[in-house]
Parts: C-alpha cells; structure tokens; sequence
C-alpha cells in the first residue's frame, strides 16, 4: 500500500506540499497541484482519515465522560450515543470516572483537541472552571443528564418524576409513602436523589401531608444496599404502605426486601422506580420512565451538529418527557 513519502518521492516534492494538496491549501501551484494528484492516482494512494484530520487539527474523536458506565441507565445512554454516532466519521472515546481525582484529571487532559474533537458527559455536573476551560479551548460540550452554564444539555425534569411517583401512589390511597434515595452528599455532586426527593415531598404537601423522616432512607446505587435499608423500613411497627425507590436498581432491592419478610407485592407494600430499564419490565415494576436511549442520541446529534458548525447547536437545552409506567408493583393499600 502506497504512503504518502512514496506519493511524495514519485512527484518529486515533499511530504508538507502533498499535505498541502491533500487539504486543499492555496498555497500549492496548478502545475504541483496536478504533479501530486497524478502520482496519487499512478500509485493509487488512498489518504488515512485520521491522518488528514490529524493535520486541521482533529482526531475524529467524540469523548464520552461518564460516571460509573456499568450501571443499566449509563449502559442505554451509551447505547444512544453510539447509535447516533454510527454513521459520522467520527470515533468514541470512553472516558470512565470511578473517583473525583479521575474527573478532574480527564477535565484537565480534554482541554486539548488532540484528545477528543468534541466531549459529551453524562450524569456529571462538571465544575464550572474545568467547564470554562475546555469551552474556552474551543472544544465543544454537550452535557447529557447534567446542567452547565452556556452549553448545550440534554436534561429531565427530576422534580416533576418524583411528583409522578408519588402522585401515582396517592391516587391509590397510599399514605404512608416511604422514600429511598441514593446519599444527598456525594463525591460528584449528583443531584438526581435530591430532586426526586424533593418531587416526593411536594406531591406530599399537595396532599395535605408531610414528610416523615422515619420513612426517608438512603443508599448506595445498588440492589443489596437497597435491600438493607429498604428491610429496616419494612421492619417498622407502623411501615409505609408504598416505597418510592429514585432507581429501578434501588426498587429491585426494595422488591428482595419485601421477600425476604414475607410481604407480598402489592397487597402488602406497593413499589415505584424511576428509570424503566430493561429489567423493570420483567420485574413488573412500575417506573418513572425517562428517555436514557434518546438522551444519548439526542445528545451526540447535538455535539455533530456543533462540530459541523451549526449555530442552533452552540447552545440551548432540551427537555425530555417522563412517562409514568404502571405495571404489577403498585395497588390500592389493604386498607382503603
């Protein structure tokens, strides 16, 4: 296969004129111009993509910031990203985050654009220094499930989901509603638990009600850890009657807890999620259901969008609905 030091050694010129041709500069004669195209074409020599984005200054790269990408929601958005992704020239880069120190070291490394030509993070509010920094090294952002000042986003509304939760389970005649949420203060500033909570506690009031704190319950985002705390609840002499989980995750475990002390789903105890991943429908688990797949193309269609120069992609935020799904985990309290 013909390189460009061969294109360049047939035409008799050297390798920074046949880059020069290759992307079209000015500064190349018709005559050399010619000489280089006719050596292209004896040796058939076919340019490397990346090669020629690596000399305008792009790899044909999109970077993918995301915490913790094992779980099942950072799974679907990684799934919509990748699908939107498929057919552009670009390449994706994972760059996963276990820890603080991780983020703030891949912030520091993608100020560059010989990185990744364009960044999308997900579910990670980014520092607002770090932000402004690779914004200001013209790398274009668009943040997907997090919020930041002047770039793009793809978000929900994590207030209103927990109010479609809770309303759900009033509207049954729940009201004794027990809340699990991931830990308020965590390491990457998630926000998600504190929002739905707060969605929780307004549906409440509308109802006449107040939050109980002995019936609000945190965890880590997973099964067993839910389970645990969820088996406390459970264990109340007077226990709630519907558990809202802020996960799907969270839920199943709720759903083990029950289980494990003999109460059944949802004659005894009724349970809501929030995410609709793919397990909750075998689970039969009533969810909040939020657009993870979309999120994720949305997202990378607009970060090509803003790579390729479209004004309306440079800025802006779009909203995504929530859809309340009811299946075989929540009914009227024995009770009512």
């Amino acid at each position: 296969m013909a390189t460009i030091s061969d294109v360049a050694a047939h035409a008799g010129v050297g390798l920074g004129t046949v880059s020069r041709v290759l992307n079209n500069s000015p500064k190349v004669s018709v005559a050399t111009r010619a000489r280089v195209m006719a050596a292209m074409e004896i040796l058939d020599y076919r340019p490397s993509p990346l090669a020629r984005g690596l000399s305008r200054g792009r790899c044909h790269t999109v970077g993918l910031l995301v915490p913790l990408f094992t779980h099942a929601s950072a799974v679907e958005r990684l799934r919509g990203v990748v699908a939107a992704l498929h057919d552009s020239p670009y390449d994706l880069v994972l760059f996963d985050v276990e820890s603080p120190r991780h983020r703030d070291e891949h912030f520091a490394a993608l100020t560059k654009r010989d990185r990744a030509d364009g960044l999308l993070v997900v579910s990670l509010p980014p520092p607002a220094r770090d932000l402004a920094k690779i914004v200001g090294a013209g790398v274009p952002v668009v943040l997907i499930d997090a919020r930041g000042d002047g770039v793009p986003m793809v978000i929900t509304d994590d207030v209103e989901g927990g109010r479609i939760a809770t309303r759900h389970l009033l509207a049954l005649g729940h009201r004794r509603i027990g809340y699990i949420g991931e830990e308020p203060d965590n390491p990457f500033g998630f926000t998600a638990t504190a929002l739905r909570e707060q969605g929780y506690v307004e549906a409440l009031q509308e109802a006449g009600l107040t939050r109980d704190g002995r019936l609000v319950r945190y965890s880590r985002h997973d099964r067993q850890a839910a389970q645990q705390v969820a088996s406390k609840l459970l264990a109340l002499r007077n226990r709630p009657t519907a558990i809202f989980a802020s996960s799907d995750v969270q839920a199943t475990g709720v759903l083990a807890a029950a289980s494990a002390a003999g109460l059944e789903v949802p004659g005894d105890v009724s349970v809501v999620g929030f995410d609709d991943i793919e397990i909750s429908s075998y689970a039969g688990l009533t969810t909040v259901r939020q657009p993870l797949f979309e999120s994720g193309r949305i997202g990378a269609e607009m970060l090509l969008g803003a790579l390729d120069g479209e004004e309306e992609h440079h800025a802006g935020v779009r909203q995504l609905p929530l859809d309340l799904v009811v299946r075989t985990t929540t009914a009227a309290p024995k009770a009512a």
